[in-house]
């Protein structure tokens, strides 16, 4: 048999037309496990534009705790000095250093920071409540989302609740499991609020046949995520058959007749990726 090609659908065309939404998180040590994780910032960076301002010792409104003789700036602090930098969407995941007297007058407080610096949604992860105050600081963050429209809760300390082995010794510093899981949640938030472009996906379900000796093409396809797409291989192709960036698979096949599994991988712009385990039968 000659040459077989294969298009099968469109590649990501929402893509090229979709912009990433720039999203801020601002945390404090817990938070700070994650860009200390590379695979915990792949997760949480999927389908955004993200920009991470996490610093041990931050807190909302007060003085900042010092770490290594500097005091982080605070929340507001922060809000104040990037302005419109911050852009429209703000991930908050601060209050372990905090007060808990002062937790809801200062979350208040950063909250009109935002107001003014233009910040349009905000989402206020609860605290893993380990210590008593926690609880009574978790009821504040829900209390701040009834009287702001603007605002939205992740609750943590329910999410992580049945989770130890997401932390260290303290219940609240989190190791490599735990970073995941939280960046995990927040991008699932943001995802579900439309905020995170939907990750990229392999379209492509069935392959031709090929033919011993005989020219072969085929193009995969993808959908969603942000083009431009690079397609690569978990594991070697068949002899004589290669997996081009651009997800064309050319050559000859050079292997006795058979059923053959190609494990594709297809990455897109935003850095989500997608894997998809396909077949290719080769005749006579």
């Amino acid at each position: 048999m000659g040459l077989v090609a294969l298009l099968l659908g469109a590649s990501g065309a929402q893509g090229a037309t979709k912009d990433l939404q720039h999203v801020t998180l601002i945390g404090d040590s817990v938070a700070d496990a994650i860009p200390g994780d590379d695979q915990a910032v792949a997760i949480l960076r999927q389908g955004i534009d993200l920009d991470l301002e996490v610093a041990p010792c931050r807190r909302v409104d007060q003085d900042s705790c010092p770490i290594n003789g500097v005091r982080p700036p605070n929340v507001v602090q922060l809000v104040k000095t990037m302005g419109t930098k911050l852009g429209p969407n703000v991930v908050v995941a601060v209050g372990y250093n905090d007060f808990e007297d002062q937790y809801a007058t200062n979350i208040e407080t950063a909250l009109d920071a935002m107001k003014a610096a233009g910040v349009k949604h905000v989402w206020w992860l609860t605290l893993r409540a380990a210590h008593h105050p926690y609880i009574n600081m978790n009821d504040d963050i829900v209390n701040a989302a009834k009287n702001h429209p603007e605002l939205d809760v992740i609750d943590w300390n329910v999410y992580s609740r049945s989770h130890p082995d997401w932390f260290q010794d303290d219940g609240l510093h989190l190791l490599a499991p735990g970073s995941e899981a939280m960046a995990g949640l927040i991008h699932k938030t943001l995802l579900d609020a439309g905020i995170a472009l939907k990750p990229v996906q392999v379209a492509t379900t069935v392959l031709p046949v090929a033919h011993r000796g005989k020219s072969y093409a085929a193009k995969l396809s993808a959908t969603s995520g942000l083009v431009p797409y690079r397609w690569s291989l978990l594991a070697r192709a068949p002899k004589g058959l290669h997996l081009e960036a651009d997800g064309r698979i050319i050559g000859k096949p050079l292997v006795k007749p058979g059923t053959y599994v190609l494990n594709v991988r297809v990455k897109d712009a935003s850095a989500t990726f997608d894997t998809q385990r396909l077949t290719l039968r080769v005749k006579p």
